[in-house]
């Protein structure tokens, strides 16, 4: 099993920044990619950003390509969330998350930190 743990959430105004760490441990050798989702009140979660463990290949949403990076350091087993120009529609709690597996899903999840943008 791996246990992820998020932090770094909080309040930040509209075009400001706000940096996301997630902490991986316990069989993190078995690590494939790692991803950030988010879940806004009211909405279903949705897929932000993903990063292969090896080699280090991004994907992102098209919602938040240009503004967000994610990145990852395997020697400390983290992964980051770099969010510039933040917009009141970014606001939601955002769950870092692990797969094993190339085409399988993400099924190792962090409890969640909260985001919020204020206009």
């Amino acid at each position: 099993q791996v246990q992820l743990d998020e932090s770094g959430g909080g309040l930040a105004q509209a075009g400001g920044s706000l940096r996301l760490s997630c902490a991986a441990s316990g069989r993190t050798f078995s690590i494939y990619a790692m991803g950030w989702f988010r879940q806004a009140p009211g909405k279903e979660r949705e897929f932000v950003a993903r990063v292969r463990r090896l080699g280090g290949t991004t994907v992102y949403a098209d919602s938040v390509k240009g503004r967000f990076t994610i990145s990852r350091d395997n020697a400390k087993n983290m992964v980051y969330l770099q969010m510039n120009s933040l917009k009141p529609e970014d606001t939601a709690v955002y769950y870092c998350a692990a797969r094993s597996t190339a085409g399988g899903d993400f099924d190792s999840w962090g409890q969640g930190t909260q985001v919020t943008v204020s206009s």
